[in-house]
């Protein structure tokens, strides 16, 4: 399952953790310690299973942090604290719970504890203390002219842990240099936390600020907010929601789990039913103002991950084919669209192999049209796989440098 590494073994004590917990609650002593040694290897995310190792993912390999294992009852113990009641019976029913801790001298993490096999099981993610500067992830720059807008919705895509949330961070921090807005983020949970700047913040959290979702945007725009950030859209009522807010002189940042433009715009109007479809296409039409699909690949030049996209903007084209239901031709209209800045995820992967940042062989898994990637490549990068589930990603602006995608 996973690759064995040379650390000493973390002992693990039979004692039960203090149970009263909530924030401000001791965190085990266990639990610190492995996620100091975890922070040490410059690991992202952390896994807590019965009856295997610790495990966590350094630069996308899973390697184990000890070689002691651990049985269901260290797992329970070693999380425990990290709950209150409330939080602790929605696990229990629900068998989900979400969090954002914060432990003093370690760091901040968000974190999903869960079961498996009948067993409590946890993934926690490290969220840095500080928010990258935008110049510093490699993106196209076109991406932080969403920053500029006055209104309309920008989503940013992608699989779990390809960087919308640090790209989405960096936009906020961007605005909050320099700009003069009130800005509402609805999160589950609050992830980054933003210090004061020329904006004015408020972070609220679902489950603890707000019940849901679609719950909070119900009553977002009578908080007179100029940007409204949401952590993910989920269900209809929650997009619904968004492209209201959109549409009346806001501007709305998501996340969606999609992986690429055209599968994004439809993805949108096929959660509604068919009778609203008409109705939501000219919704979406009007307020669309950008997609930015993301994905990370392990670079060749240094030990990190370099970003890829596919970018699109809402020209007046694609726009007339949302409307028009013709979503089939929004491909071709980003691929010719250069002079805009648009690209897609294949003449993003392009770029980075003739670079020299990623490996034929790996752009080729990455497409969404392996095919045409080998095409585009003269043939290189070995035969194309027979499924391919997702991705899109674009150049860097530079080579060779760190990008700091700890978080997502």
């Amino acid at each position: 399952m996973s690759v064995q590494v040379e650390n000493p073994p973390i002992q693990l004590s039979a004692a039960a953790a203090q149970r009263p917990a909530g924030r401000g609650a001791r965190i085990s002593e266990e639990l610190t310690a492995m996620l100091k040694s975890a922070a040490s290897r410059g690991a992202s995310d952390l896994l807590l299973v019965a009856n295997v190792p610790p495990t966590v993912s350094i630069r996308g390999e899973w390697v184990d942090l000890s070689s002691v294992a651990l049985s269901a009852e260290n797992v329970e113990q070693l999380v425990d604290s990290l709950m209150n009641d409330e939080q602790r019976h929605k696990l229990h029913t629900v068998r989900d719970v979400d969090l954002g801790v914060t432990i003093p001298g370690v760091g901040r993490y968000r974190i999903n504890l869960h079961y498996q096999r009948e067993t409590l099981a946890a993934a926690i993610r490290a969220i840095p203390e500080d928010i990258p500067a935008f110049d510093s992830l490699g993106l196209p720059e076109q991406v932080i002219q969403f920053a500029d807008y006055s209104n309309g919705l920008v989503l940013v895509t992608g699989g779990t842990g390809q960087g919308k949330s640090t790209t989405l961070a960096a936009l906020i921090d961007h605005m909050n240099r320099g700009r003069r807005r009130h800005i509402i983020t609805i999160e589950d949970p609050v992830e980054f936390a933003f210090k004061p700047g020329t904006c004015l913040i408020e972070q609220r959290q679902v489950g603890e600020d707000c019940p849901t979702f679609a719950s909070a945007l119900r009553f977002v725009l009578r908080q007179r907010p100029d940007v409204v950030l949401l952590g993910e859209v989920r269900d209809l009522e929650t997009m619904a929601s968004a492209l209201t807010a959109a549409e009346t002189g806001h501007l709305v940042l998501a996340t969606l789990h999609t992986c690429n433009a055209s599968q994004t715009i439809a993805r949108i109007i096929d959660v509604f039913p068919a009778a609203q479809q008409p109705q939501v296409r000219s919704q979406l039409a009007g307020s669309l103002r950008a997609i930015l699909c993301q994905s990370l690949i392990q670079d060749n030049l240094n030990d990190s991950l370099v970003p890829a996209t596919e970018l699109l903007v809402a020209t007046a084209a694609i726009r007339r084919a949302i409307r028009e239901n013709e979503t089939h031709l929004i491909s071709s209209m980003i691929e010719t669209g250069r002079r805009m800045g648009m690209h897609t995820l294949e003449q993003s992967l392009e770029e980075l192999v003739k670079s020299g940042r990623i490996t034929p062989e790996s752009a080729v898994l990455a497409a969404a049209d392996p095919v045409r990637m080998q095409v585009m490549l003269g043939g290189a990068g070995g035969s194309a796989p027979r499924d391919r589930m997702e991705v899109d990603l674009p150049a860097p602006k530079r080579s060779g440098s760190d990008i700091p995608w700890a978080n997502e």
